[in-house]
């Protein structure tokens, strides 16, 4: 269809980096620089009150300097000479022959970690706290030790917000939405056309499209419900992180766990070691569980054959700190799963049953499929 005379169209008008600092753009896309003060100085020399204003961000610095500060940049030995030695530095870091530390991994075998959130730096606001910080920080190490290893998270259009504290002492939360553009990630491909997987919702699927951050060697693999396919509604699903209400969060944790899956086994990566960091990811597991009943193996010992290559870690020691869904809210999500396995409703809700509630448990769900569970302390693990 062609637009209609008079229709307004918004207009970007970006600066080209010149060939002689076109890698700039490759050191922008990959979070490396956040934990490599060369590249963060490098970037920072082109516009240090930009650089401060767009929140240390490469990529939105790239597409807001002024084309004569690239094109100056470009001609000055000493950025070019500094230049050089942060581009050594990074084909250094990724060179085939990086010396690694496997600890005991085989050939072929590939961790997978999930997680609800991830903290690398301030230009990917997909974190809220500590959990993230963790899970950012067990990427960075894994591409140090240049272990095989995925992660797998959503892609929030608001990830954490900004904070004021009033005369009254009174916080105030500001959200703004991430232009994804201006994001360190980019779309994964499949055959040409971005990839999207499915899940069930109840009685209708919802769509997630699937991007990737590059940590270092590591990829991270990002879910992202806005699209024009789904329902209102559900596009809103990973808007906002620990955002909604309990629809909001079942609705999160089953494109977070059983997408998740799904998603990297539409790209064709196979784990043998798949780590839940806190519960929120646990619905990978019933997926999983699924995928090997289709296979022809009985519901035992597909959870056991799952169980026994997952780890969890569980980071909160206090009831409310563990997510739960009421019986008649479970049955509303996985009404068409029961159908893809033989077991009954009884059987499946036992997997995230407790003791003390009838609510169904995704820490019990974790620690009933998981073969490795540990805390993130020595007291905690007592606990």
């Amino acid at each position: 269809m062609e637009p209609r005379p008079g229709t307004a169209f918004p207009l970007e008008i970006n600066p080209r980096v010149p060939p002689e600092i076109s890698r700039l753009e490759e050191l922008a896309g990959n979070l490396w620089f956040s934990w490599n003060r060369q590249a963060r100085e490098l970037f920072a020399r082109l516009d240090p009150a930009l650089w401060e204003a767009v929140g240390q961000n490469p990529k939105q610095l790239l597409k807001s300097v002024p084309q004569r500060r690239l094109e100056e940049a470009a001609q000055d030995p000493a950025f070019l000479h500094d230049y050089s030695r942060a581009l050594a530095a990074y084909d250094s870091y990724h060179a085939p022959n990086h010396d690694t530390v496997h600890h005991g991994l085989r050939e072929g075998e590939l961790i997978a970690y999930f997680c609800a959130e991830f903290g690398f730096h301030e230009s990917l606001p997909i974190y809220s706290g500590g959990l993230g910080i963790l899970a950012g920080d067990h990427c960075k190490t894994a591409s140090d030790m240049g272990l095989p290893f995925v992660a797998v998270g959503l892609l929030y259009r608001q990830g954490y917000f900004q904070q004021a504290i009033d005369g009254e002492g009174w916080q105030h939360a500001a959200y703004a939405d991430n232009d994804f553009s201006d994001l360190p990630i980019s779309e994964v491909l499949k055959d040409g056309k971005p990839l999207e997987v499915s899940v069930e919702f109840g009685e209708h699927d919802v769509h997630a499209k699937v991007w990737r951050a590059q940590v270092g060697r590591v990829s991270l693999y990002l879910l992202d419900t806005d699209l024009e396919a789904n329902r209102p509604e559900d596009r809103a699903t990973a808007h906002r992180l620990y955002g909604g209400d309990r629809n909001t969060r079942i609705q999160q944790e089953i494109v977070l766990g059983m997408g998740g899956a799904r998603a990297l086994a539409a790209l064709g990566i196979e784990p043998t070691a798949w780590h839940i960091n806190e519960g929120h990811a646990a619905f990978l597991i019933l997926e999983r569980v699924r995928m090997l009943v289709k296979k022809g193996m009985d519901f035992p010992s597909a959870l056991e054959a799952v169980a026994a290559n997952t780890i969890f870690t569980t980071h909160t020691a206090v009831a409310a700190g563990h997510d739960h869904f009421a019986p008649e809210k479970i049955d509303r999500y996985f009404h068409r799963y029961f159908q893809d396995l033989p077991i009954d409703r009884n059987e499946f809700m036992a997997l995230g049953r407790t003791p003390k509630s009838a609510d169904f448990n995704m820490t019990a769900l974790a620690a009933r499929g998981s073969r490795f569970i540990n805390g993130v302390s020595r007291i905690h693990g007592d606990v």
